[in-house]
């Protein structure tokens, strides 16, 4: 990060600030938001939290998620909040349409502004950017920006769960985007006093009767395997949704089933929205899922973890991503599973 003693002597003095983080927020965004929440508030600042849209159930158990304003729920107050906002950090997103009606709102506002985030190609609208596509997490970079701003010494239990929260579940308990530092950084959390065993039981082991009968409805009547792409599609369509009662976070991380059979390089998730579609992309080794969604759908994101979205219709956007395999057929089949 550029310009870091700037940033210290704009947060030398109390400052309402305003958290953001992106639509549809997973376990990274909200750890990574309430681990700076925490600990700006120990600073004497004026934190709150904005989401675009509700966070999963599964991580209802953290400390601050419910202060967090909802703009979906009640977009009055969130827009005051933003409005009166001082300074604005912006985490786990690198565009402004990340956040929809949010970034339309933040745009023109000309207040300080600070991005997190480990995204590719993060647009240039920030005062201030700590951005490393290698990491695995925003919140491993919140623990990295903690550092970098000398607050070592205001690390606590409670900051440690939510920065551990978003690790976790980022690299799918330790199974993606892994590295020495990365441990490292969570040998020190674990020291600190956080409690590994009881978070991974409370993000993992949360779930309600239906999401198991989801999870064996998607692998058994809605998963294809196409050996000659290696390439795994599962769907779900609006009756799906109405059956299950599936509810925002209720399918998260069920296309990562779909890379636990031997051979498939490449998982695709496509769901059947009331307005839109919406395709999760995830791959091993060296295969980019993220050049396709950035291509073909609108979206982007990580090289082995991406998503987009289609305006076309479930049967329509299920035809187009099967008449682009032959594209990447030869790249599929050259990546050696045995080495990623």
């Amino acid at each position: 990060m550029e310009n870091i003693q700037a940033l210290r002597n704009l947060l030398a003095e109390p400052k309402k600030v305003v958290i953001l983080t992106h639509r549809n927020p997973d376990g990274d965004a909200i750890g990574s938001s309430l681990a700076l929440y925490h600990l700006l508030k120990k600073q004497g600042h004026e934190p709150v939290v904005v989401c675009p849209s509700e966070y999963p159930g599964f991580l209802e158990w953290m400390d601050g998620v419910h202060q967090m304003v909802i703009y979906d729920a009640d977009i009055d107050l969130a827009k005051a909040e933003i409005e009166s906002g001082e300074v604005f950090f912006c985490l786990d997103f690198n565009a402004l349409d990340r956040i929809d009606k949010v970034g339309e709102i933040l745009a023109p506002i000309a207040k300080p502004k600070v991005m997190i985030d480990h995204h590719l190609e993060p647009e240039s609208f920030p005062d201030f950017l700590l951005s490393d596509t290698t990491a695995s997490s925003t919140s491993e970079l919140i623990y990295d920006f903690i550092q970098l701003m000398g607050w070592e010494a205001l690390l606590d239990i409670k900051i440690g769960e939510c920065i551990f929260t978003g690790i976790v579940t980022d690299t799918g308990s330790f199974k993606y985007s892994t590295s020495p530092k990365l441990y490292r950084t969570v040998a020190s959390l674990v020291e600190l006093g956080v409690n590994d065993y009881l978070l991974q039981d409370l993000i993992t082991n949360s779930q309600e009767e239906k999401h198991l009968r989801l999870l064996g409805h998607c692998l058994f009547n809605r998963m294809e395997i196409l050996e000659e792409y290696r390439t795994g599609i599962i769907t779900l369509t609006k009756e799906d949704y109405a059956r299950f009662d599936i509810q925002r976070g209720d399918t998260e991380g069920i296309v990562n089933y779909i890379l636990r059979i031997r051979g498939i390089i490449m998982a695709v998730f496509i769901t059947e929205q009331p307005t839109i579609v919406k395709i999760s992309l995830r791959s091993k080794g060296d295969f980019s899922v993220q050049e396709i969604a950035q291509k073909h759908f609108k979206g982007g994101g990580h090289k082995n973890a991406s998503g987009g979205a289609s305006f076309i219709g479930l049967k329509a956007t299920l035809k187009k991503f099967r008449e682009l395999l032959p594209e990447y057929r030869e790249a599929l089949n050259r990546i050696n599973e045995f080495t990623v």
